[in-house]
This record gives structure tokens, C-alpha cells and sequence, in this order.
């Protein structure tokens, strides 16, 4: 099952011209990791449409605010050298965090993330890195289960727009069902 431009713009009515570009990649990246069918790709993609503000940021918008200041010095992210918090921000469509997860991932997709943690905003390796999260986690096992709630716990560590998360879930399940 392959989401057309037009699915995505349904479910991410103001992720505009963009989703053109992420359509192709989403799809190949989604078939990659096994988010396929219904409530895979619901969930999968209300939580990416919410991370990236509907396809519009793949990398953290930088302030730096209280809560990304901590990001420095956070071992458990792996940030442990004088300024990983701002260079390993989120990027991706799903934010991937921290040196530490930005080596995994970087491991898994053949890409020097740590050198080159940019690479995480083309829209390839920003689908590529969502989708290798979400099976890291084994979101699909929830996805199928329709435990979206825990999917964003996992994703977020919290429950942080989840008002917004449950909407384009709504949406996604009715267009992709």
C-alpha cells in the first residue's frame, strides 16, 4: 500500500508543495521498515506529521528554549562534548535526538550522522530515520494494537501535542482505511 500525494495532503492539509518531494521516499522508507497497511501508516504518519509541524521543520527550531538547554551534558542521549545538545538537535521527520541516537540511527542507515548530522534534513534521510526510529522502538507492534497513546509516549517521552497527534490520527485512519 503506497500513500499518494494527494492521501498525504488530506491527512497534512499544510504540508503544501512539500509533500510532492516526500511522497516517493515516505513510501520507500515506510515498505523498508514494514509500516505498511492502515494502522501502521496512520500512526506512523500523524506522529511524523506532528513532530515536523506537517513536513515543514526537519531540524529543531533552535532558541536555544529551558527544556533544549538541558539537552547539553544529558548522558543519557550521549551528549557528553561541549556543544552536542545544539549539534545533535532534532532533525529528522521524527526528531531524532542526542549523539547517541544519532549514532545508532547513523549505523543502521550507513551514514556518518556524527560528522555530518545535517544529512538527517534531506528529505530521504529524514523518512529513512523516522521509519528506522519507529521500528527501533517496535511502534508497529503498537500501531497494531491501536496503542497510539503509548506510540507517542515513546516517541516523546511524554504526551506533548497530543491533542494534535490524536487529530491527524483520526484524519490518517479515515483517509488510508
Amino acid at each position: 500500500m503506497s500513500i499518494t500525494q494527494q492521501q498525504l495532503l488530506q491527512i497534512l492539509p499544510n504540508s503544501g508543495q512539500v509533500a510532492g518531494v516526500f511522497v516517493p521516499v515516505l513510501n520507500a522508507a515506510m515498505v523498508r521498515y514494514q509500516i505498511i497497511g492502515p494502522k501502521r501508516a496512520a500512526a506512523f504518519i500523524a506522529q511524523i506529521g506532528h513532530e515536523s509541524g506537517q513536513l515543514k521543520y526537519v531540524r529543531e527550531i533552535w532558541g536555544p528554549t529551558a527544556a533544549q538547554a538541558k539537552y547539553e551534558g544529558r548522558k543519557d542521549l550521549g551528549n557528553t562534548v561541549a556543544g552536542d545538545g545544539s549539534k545533535y538537535r532534532g532533525r529528522g521527520l521524527i526528531q531524532i535526538t542526542g549523539r547517541a541516537n544519532y549514532m545508532a540511527c547513523g549505523e543502521a542507515l550507513s551514514l556518518d550522522l556524527i560528522k555530518q548530522p545535517e544529512l538527517l534534513e534531506k528529505p530521504q534521510h529524514a523518512c529513512l530515520s523516522a521509519a528506522w526510529f519507529w521500528a527501533s522502538k517496535g511502534l508497529n507492534t503498537l500501531a497494531d494494537a491501536g496503542q497510539f497513546d503509548k506510540i507517542t509516549q515513546r516517541i516523546n517521552g511524554g504526551q506533548n501535542g497530543a491533542a494534535d497527534r490524536q487529530t491527524l490520527y483520526a484524519r490518517a485512519l479515515k483517509v488510508l482505511s
